[in-house]
């Protein structure tokens, strides 16, 4: 007589609600200018996303801790896509942004010449928002919206 045995087929995810893929419905990204030296890429998107941890604190997520309970500072809770485009795509990008009233941050090209937050504030409050030499925005919101605002723009290699 042979016997037939079933196995459950139920995942991980079914079991444990901690195991299942974790989705967003917002999306931070950063947009870069795609003529800037490696060290700026960094510097700016650094400086950009520090902009938006500041102030929307629902993006950060819980402090870290290793296996020997030595505590880590808590980072952002979702991933940071990071784009690039040209000068206009950063200017059309802005111009998008603004229009949505979407959180952003931005960097331009004179923070390169400052050293500190004072002088930074000061450069960008000097000039104009259509005379804004952008290097870099931040943007955070609905997926769809920030999607709009980067339309025309690539993924970072």
């Amino acid at each position: 007589m042979s016997t037939t045995s079933t196995t459950s087929t139920t995942s991980t995810h079914d079991a444990d609600p901690a195991a299942a893929p974790v989705r967003f419905d917002t999306k931070i990204a950063v947009l870069l200018r795609d003529d800037l030296e490696t060290w700026q890429r960094l510097n700016v998107t650094a400086f950009l996303v520090s902009g938006l941890g500041a102030q929307i604190p629902e993006v950060i997520g819980e402090p870290y801790e290793d296996a020997d309970a030595v505590g880590y500072l808590p980072m952002f809770r979702q991933p940071v896509l990071v784009f690039e485009g040209t000068k206009e795509t950063l200017t059309t990008a802005h111009a998008r942004v603004l229009s949505r009233a979407l959180p952003r941050a931005l960097f331009t090209s004179d923070l390169f010449a400052t050293g500190n937050d004072r002088d930074n504030r000061a450069a960008v409050r000097a000039v104009p928002t259509a005379d804004l030499d952008l290097v870099g925005l931040a943007v955070y919101g609905a997926k769809n919206a920030v999607d709009k605002v980067l339309k025309g723009a690539r993924m970072h290699p």
